[in-house]
């Protein structure tokens, strides 16, 4: 049976479809927990020892708690909050021979495109609403088998499996309805309001399999968005449940990091460094201070990565090869953040804390790509290590990975969140 953390885990990922869900979902676990929400666009008011949250475009979310004005150091844990998946256009529905209709969708982020094909799939998002004092955001969700993208028959395609280019304008169109269906008409119901008022939308498919824990030990779990949403249900339940006496702890949820972070809310935007600047102002810390600050803590980047394939062993590196179930990965790369030095702080973290750890190096043929950890350090240049967890079938609709390794991210976080870190030139010292 499927134990209760992994519950809450499929809980979580089955509300969030959406990167806005994913930050409406945490900001319930801060409120639940007693932090205050403070916005932007207004003076902050802060207090020692409270915990307090701002959220971005409602599509990022960073939480902070500082323990005192005279602090040490910042410690952030930083997932996203996206995955790739199929984004609804402005004008839908295409209508065909005047039987069907189909919806018109753009691919966000890299895609496994013919993995989508003959999935029961919803759409969720947000819609701009016209009110009479100007406009407002809310959150839809059509949580119901709503759509699906049919495959080809064998017999129309005798070449399906000797391999063929998928077309994103043609090959993955959703069919939503008969030749009357009309998906804002719904999204306005669902959100009880009218069709009319709905100014714009950002609105995405998802897939509506629920997560399962599978394998003859029920060892493996399999679920939706395990990229990312894995690393961010660990950084926020590690990031609830940890004290730290001398350091700020932050937990960041960036969002757009599977198109590249260069927006206001992702991770290459001022989010982070906007929140530190105002952390240090109510501490009285000067700019020189702040930057110590930034230089005396460190980043967790915490993004899954790829396991050991068991049909295509020799897609892995030949020497570092990760595991399912076998402890948190610290990522390697000439296009990560990690370094020998973040890397064996991280491991000393883990060690005293019994976490195992593996390192994942890319195949030299098949080299990664960069993480929010490398894009952050443009913006805030801390000592940042990248860890995730070891999983399969990356950027598929239902991916896989390992039960136990759920634990091993949360424990790994809460210690490093508890954990004092004083550098000293070349070293650094853990308390």
């Amino acid at each position: 049976m499927t134990d209760q953390l992994t519950n809450r885990l499929f809980d979580f990922i089955e509300s969030s479809p959406t990167a806005f869900h994913t930050v409406n979902a945490v900001r319930a676990m801060l409120l639940h927990a007693g932090f205050v929400e403070l916005s932007e666009q207004e003076p902050w008011t802060l207090e020692a020892g409270k915990g307090y949250f701002t959220t971005r475009n409602m599509s990022s979310v960073l939480a902070f708690r500082c323990p005192k004005k005279e602090f040490n150091a910042f410690s952030v844990a930083a997932p996203h909050g996206d995955s790739p998946c199929f984004k609804v256009k402005g004008a839908p529905e295409m209508k065909v021979e005047g039987k069907y209709t189909k919806l018109n969708t753009e691919v966000y982020g890299g895609m496994a495109l013919n993995l989508w094909l003959d999935r029961p799939l919803a759409v969720a998002g947000r819609l701009a609403l016209r009110t009479e004092e100007g406009l407002r955001m809310q959150l839809v969700d059509l949580h119901r088998d709503l759509l699906l993208i049919p495959s080809l028959a064998i017999h129309m395609n005798r070449e399906a499996n000797n391999g063929s280019k998928t077309d994103p304008q043609r090959d993955t169109l959703p069919l939503f309805g008969g030749s009357e269906a009309d998906l804002l008409a719904l999204a306005a119901e669902r959100a009880g309001v009218k069709k009319e008022d709905i100014l714009s939308h950002e609105l995405y498919l998802y897939n509506r399999a629920r997560g399962t824990a599978f394998g003859a030990e029920e060892a493996f779990i399999a679920a939706p968005k395990l990229d990312d949403l894995e690393c961010t249900f660990s950084a926020v339940t590690a990031f609830l449940q940890s004290e730290n006496p001398e350091n700020c702890m932050i937990c960041a949820v960036f969002d757009n990091e599977e198109t590249g972070s260069a927006t206001r809310q992702g991770a290459g935007s001022t989010l982070l460094a906007d929140t530190m600047a105002r952390i240090c102002q109510w501490a009285g810390k000067d700019e020189q201070q702040r930057q110590q600050a930034i230089q005396n803590g460190m980043l967790l980047s915490a993004d899954n990565a790829h396991a050991v394939h068991p049909n295509y062993p020799d897609k892995a590196d030949p020497t570092s090869r990760c595991y399912m179930n076998e402890g948190v990965v610290i990522k390697h790369s000439t296009r990560y953040a990690t370094d020998a030095c973040t890397a064996a702080v991280f491991k000393r973290v883990c060690e005293k804390a019994g976490v195992p750890t593996q390192d994942y190096y890319n195949h030299s043929s098949a080299p990664g790509g960069g993480t929010l950890g490398l894009i952050s350090g443009s913006q805030v240049p801390m000592p940042t290590v990248d860890i995730g967890l070891a999983q399969l079938a990356m950027h598929s609709p239902y991916e896989t990975a390992g039960r136990e390794d759920l634990k091993h991210m949360i424990n790994a976080m809460t210690a490093f969140y508890n954990s004092l870190f004083t550098w000293q030139g070349n070293s650094c010292r853990l308390g």
